[in-house]
């Protein structure tokens, strides 16, 4: 694998998903009980958007530096993402939070973090960067594998009955990745049923993705939402469009809490031909 997440850092897809992320934990945080983060792709943790492969690719610059440019007003769920890149970057202000840091400062007394990591050079920055926090783990391996090994989630010897996990792969053959995507989820949903998961994934064509949305459809779920962010339409194969994440399990009303900040973000970050959608895979019927 040679996939660096530093070239693309920052850009819509991480404002999207860790939008998503953050309102999730949010959600996870409503109660007092406590609650476990599985990222099985987590990267190194944080990104320099001064450094060589940021100012290689600019991505930043047409993502998140907009709206820290010039922040829409309005919606909590986009106010709440942006205090907490503010607090995860304290001291670091030139560069851009990866979700286990971000995880990391969302954690209360006794919730959790396994983040997973197979490179070398990028697990051992994701090490150090988290060494002084001990609700943090750090694991070199494969995150896929890390579903069956982690689940259901102990603390010592003591369950815990909440689970999130974030399913963020590099999608180096984005066909590819679906079945490991499908069977870990299937792994995971069969030792704990209840776990909530949040998987990224990448938009070109949209036809290449119908067949993932219907194996997960049709995996033993109560309901999955999708949630898409396009800053331009989805028609060329040889970029991306724009990306999404699959909930599998969502919380109560998700929906209703960052659908208001699909369209500033759409409008913020897009050309004309920009938009999102929020869609249901599959939904329980009450």
């Amino acid at each position: 694998m040679n996939y660096r997440h530093g070239f693309h850092a920052g850009n819509h897809a991480d404002v999207l998903k860790h939008l998503v992320l953050v309102a999730l934990l949010d959600a996870l945080k409503r109660k007092d009980a406590p609650f476990f983060v599985l990222d099985t792709h987590a990267g190194r943790g944080r990104y320099d958007l001064g450094g060589s492969q940021a100012k290689r690719t600019g991505e930043a610059r047409a993502g998140i530096q907009k709206l820290w440019d010039d922040p829409p007003a309005g919606p909590p769920a986009l106010a709440a993402y942006l205090a907490a890149l503010d607090a995860a970057r304290a001291g670091a202000p030139d560069t851009y939070p990866g979700s286990p840091l971000l995880v990391s400062h969302a954690l209360r007394a006794q919730d959790r973090l396994v983040a997973c990591e197979l490179l070398p050079e990028e697990s051992a920055a994701l090490k150090d960067l988290l060494a002084a926090d001990p609700r943090c783990h750090v694991q070199q391996r494969d995150g896929y594998g890390a579903v069956k090994a982690l689940l259901p989630p102990r603390d010592g010897n003591t369950r815990i009955g909440r689970a999130l996990v974030l399913v963020d792969p590099p999608y180096e053959a984005q066909e590819g990745e679906y079945p490991l995507i499908v069977a870990a989820l299937r792994e995971g949903l069969e030792r704990m049923p209840q776990a909530m998961f949040a998987l990224w994934y990448p938009i070109k064509q949209r036809a290449t993705l119908q067949p993932l949305m219907r194996k997960v459809a049709g995996l033993p779920i109560k309901s999955a939402l999708a949630i898409e962010l396009l800053v331009r339409p989805d028609d060329s194969p040889l970029r991306m469009n724009g990306s999404g994440m699959l909930l599998v399990n969502p919380p109560w009303q998700i929906e209703k809490a960052i659908e208001p900040a699909l369209k500033p973000l759409a409008r913020a970050m897009g050309d004309e031909g920009a938009s999102w959608r929020l869609t249901w895979i599959k939904q329980e019927t009450p």
